[in-house]
C-alpha cells in the first residue's frame, strides 16, 4: 500500500518538482504550479482532476476517491492512498496530475510522461 513517503519520493522525482509547505501541509509544484497536496494526517492526497472527469471517479470508486467540499469549485480531487492499488497507480495518478499543471515546455521535453502539448 502506497503511503506518504511514496507520494513525495514519486512526486519529487518528476521534472521540475518541488516541495514546499502551504496551509500548513506539504505540497508538490511544476514549475511553480501546485499539483499534489498531502492533507490532513497524510492517508490522502488531493491532485489535479479535470471537472469533467472527478464525478466519473467518485462514482465509479467512493472508497478511494472524493471531492473535499472546500475543493468543489476547483478541479481536484482526493484520493486515499490505503485504497490505491500499488505503486504504478500512484505513479500514473501523479503523473497525470503533473501534466495537468506542467508548462508546454516541459510537456514536450518529457514525453515519456504523457502527450506533448497540442498533441
Amino acid at each position: 500500500m502506497p503511503d506518504a513517503e511514496d507520494v513525495r519520493r514519486i512526486a519529487l522525482s518528476l521534472p521540475e518538482t518541488a516541495e514546499k509547505t502551504a496551509w500548513s501541509m506539504p505540497t508538490f509544484r511544476v514549475a511553480g504550479k501546485m499539483f499534489v497536496t498531502l492533507p490532513e494526517d497524510e492517508t490522502s492526497m488531493a491532485v489535479r482532476c479535470p471537472k469533467e472527469e472527478r464525478d466519473e471517479l467518485v462514482l465509479a470508486e467512493p472508497g478511494k476517491f472524493w471531492v473535499a467540499g472546500h475543493e468543489a469549485q476547483f478541479a481536484w480531487i482526493r484520493v486515499r492512498l490505503a485504497a490505491l492499488e500499488d505503486e504504478a497507480e500512484l505513479r500514473d495518478i501523479l503523473a497525470d496530475s503533473w501534466r495537468q499543471a506542467a508548462p508546454p515546455r516541459l510537456l514536450d521535453h518529457h514525453p515519456e510522461l504523457g502527450l506533448a502539448a497540442g498533441g
